[in-house]
């Protein structure tokens, strides 16, 4: 049995009905001939009866106070996790993508569930994955998400963990000191970072409906960019959505000289290699240059700020905000964390998260993958969120909105595939 995480803990506080705290992943898989639904339900929910982390879900303890534990759910059965659906065609996919999207999971039983969705174009069918967020991060899900796949990489062996009479640790009255004076230092950091937020087109009240869209990009345009003007992968993406939402307000007639809009970067603190289903994030905060007109300038801007980040380190920084939960009692996060989450677009305007895949070809049922959208949850008062994933010879974004918030979602999809094209074309 393991024990939730501040941040775990954190997650489930967060959730509520209209602000489902899950990740989600689409992927779209290409079959030599037709598919049996039923087949592809039984084969999934066989692979996932097979993996410890989805027969679990969160027990509350007495101590610590507020606390949880991961137990074994006597009552799991696989097959009541994974349904099947079939849809005349793809404009039909992606409303029921949208409504699968925004629908909570049952905190009940093992938070997780898989819809396999056949009737797409070319007989390919999809497959989308729900987990909630206490019980795995990106890297986590991917780990998960590979379990379920053909030929599937055996799991990587968590680092070994030193016997406690061997682990370092101070004394309880000095360890309670100083982490108490750690939570204040990290607190004050988040506080002097907040600000108004200079995007009321980003920001929502409570609508519990959702838009999702797809957007799909030549790794091979990104690659170049890199080579001719340097950065990383997620550097070139970050500027494509500065532009996109720059063209964005403009198309919706707000102002966008001089507008800085502020990404919130999940980023990955585990040991390079390893993965399990735990939280093990921290972030950073990128500001998005979307006042400036030229998409050169507008990476130099982007590569200065996140290098500046790493130089800092993933732990330093007001958005090292999960390192700040984890310092949290539980107790303190079901009064605190719901309010505080609600202040979050004091501190940024939107998620914008990357998620690595392996580089190898993956198949289920012997079916090639061949897309594959994830999606962060939309955080309290934010109306949208952006997950890249590079899988293949493309990139793949999924972006998911709030309904009211983003009603021309459609718009904004085109604007990333433009902004991509303009700063290419750069590199000419």
């Amino acid at each position: 049995m393991a024990r939730l995480s501040g941040l775990d803990v954190a997650f489930l506080c967060l959730e509520t009905r209209t602000r489902p705290m899950h990740l989600g992943a689409i992927g779209v898989f290409r079959p030599a001939g037709p598919v049996d639904l039923g087949e592809l339900r039984e084969l999934l929910a066989s692979r996932a009866a097979a993996t410890p982390l989805l027969r679990q879900r969160a027990h509350p303890v007495w101590f610590p106070p507020g606390g949880a534990e991961w137990r074994v759910d006597d009552r799991f059965r696989a097959a009541e996790h994974v349904r099947g659906y079939h849809v005349p065609d793809r404009r039909t996919f992606e409303a029921y993508a949208s409504g699968w999207m925004a629908t909570p999971l049952d905190l009940s039983r093992p938070p997780w569930e898989i819809h396999v969705v056949t009737g797409l174009p070319d007989d390919e069918f999809a497959v989308l994955l729900k987990l909630h967020h206490s019980l795995a991060d990106g890297a986590g899900a991917v780990e998960v998400a590979g379990r379920l796949f053909d030929q599937s990489a055996p799991a990587r062996p968590a680092p070994p963990s030193l016997p406690p009479s061997l682990q370092p640790s101070l004394p309880p009255t000095l360890d309670l000191l100083s982490q108490g004076r750690e939570l204040l230092t990290r607190a004050g950091t988040v506080l002097l970072a907040a600000r108004r937020p200079p995007a009321p087109s980003l920001v929502t009240g409570s609508s519990a409906r959702r838009r999702l869209a797809f957007v799909r990009l030549d790794l091979d345009d990104v690659r170049q960019i890199r080579k001719q003007h340097g950065g990383t992968t997620n550097d070139v993406a970050l500027t494509v959505v500065a532009g996109a939402l720059r063209q964005w307000l403009a198309l919706r007639n707000k102002p966008v000289d001089g507008v800085t809009l502020r990404a919130l970067i999940p980023v990955n603190t585990r040991a390079r290699g390893g993965a399990d289903g735990a939280n093990r994030l921290s972030a950073y905060l990128c500001d998005l240059p979307v006042g400036l007109a030229d998409p050169l300038e507008r990476l130099r801007f982007v590569r200065s700020a996140m290098d500046r980040n790493k130089a800092a380190g993933p732990s330093a920084g007001p958005g090292a905000v999960p390192i700040l939960a984890n310092l949290i009692p539980s107790a303190l996060h079901r009064v605190c964390t719901p309010a505080a989450g609600a202040a979050a677009p004091l501190l940024f305007d939107t998620v914008v998260t990357n998620v690595p895949l392996p580089p190898r070809g993956l198949a289920l049922a012997g079916a090639e993958l061949r897309e594959v959208y994830p999606f962060a949850p939309l955080a309290a008062g934010h109306g949208l969120g952006v997950a890249i994933s590079a899988y293949r010879d493309s990139v793949h974004i999924g972006l998911q909105a709030d309904h009211d918030a983003v009603p021309d979602l459609d718009v904004l999809a085109a604007c990333l595939t433009k902004a991509a094209n303009t700063l290419h074309e750069r590199c000419a």
